[in-house]
């Protein structure tokens, strides 16, 4: 007989856990201004999921930035780890959700950030109830691929198809999705997914303060049944 829940749960960093989306467009935008680039309308959302080599050269090849794809790189993480070591921002709920849930299931993290900013955000918020995470720079293809969901289900030695993904963007929810999990959209304000990524959700709630244990079995429950 099928067990009544999922395996694990997997969340996702920018947007869930932490208030970063807004600070990643920052430091992007300033490197953008600085060396001259021209901001593309719809710049914004384009990067949203992209892996650290796909938005640096995205910056690189599309808003005109003359340096190479890693010092763009290099220059956004120290610009953004800069700010998150002043001050963490933590969304409301965050950390008493995520250890809520680590006393039901193993937990995992699928980022587009890049490790090092992973590393600081778990470190600093105290969040060792997450047991494997994963930067997309790790894997071949940024969200909306699948592949950084299924290399988190793989370090935490769970089937993806029996597990619960938290995700706010478009990309995210799509990669999720893609991977075969059941999903729990918890859209950001700032930049809210597209309808038709948001209909991949099983559930969705208002922010990760609302993703209880209850949640979690509820979208699992409603997956399984195909909604």
């Amino acid at each position: 007989m099928e067990a009544a829940g999922p395996d694990a749960v997997v969340l996702d960093l920018d947007g869930v856990l932490v208030d970063s989306e807004e600070a990643w467009d920052g430091a992007r935008r300033a490197l953008v201004a600085e060396r001259g680039g021209i901001w593309k309308e719809g710049a914004t959302e384009a990067m949203l999921g992209m892996s650290a080599p796909e938005w640096a050269a995205y910056v690189r090849d599309e808003l005109d930035v003359d340096l190479s794809a890693d010092e763009i790189d290099s220059d956004v993480v120290r610009r953004l780890l800069q700010g998150y070591r002043a001050e963490l921002p933590l969304l409301p709920g965050a950390v008493e959700a995520v250890r809520g849930l680590a006393a039901r299931w193993p937990l995992g993290l699928a980022s587009s950030s890049n490790a090092p900013v992973i590393a600081t955000v778990l470190e600093r918020a105290g969040l060792d109830a997450i047991r494997a995470w994963v930067s997309s720079e790790e894997v071949g293809r940024g969200k909306p691929a699948p592949d950084v969901y299924l290399e988190a289900a793989r370090r935490l030695g769970v089937d993806p198809a029996r597990c619960v993904a938290v995700e706010d963007s478009s990309n995210g929810l799509r990669s999720a999705a893609a991977a075969g999990m059941a999903v729990v959209a918890v859209p950001m304000r700032a930049f809210p997914p597209a309808a038709d990524a948001l209909a991949l959700a099983a559930v969705t709630v208002d922010g990760i303060a609302a993703v209880t244990p209850e949640v979690v079995v509820e979208a699992w429950a409603r997956h399984r049944a195909g909604r």
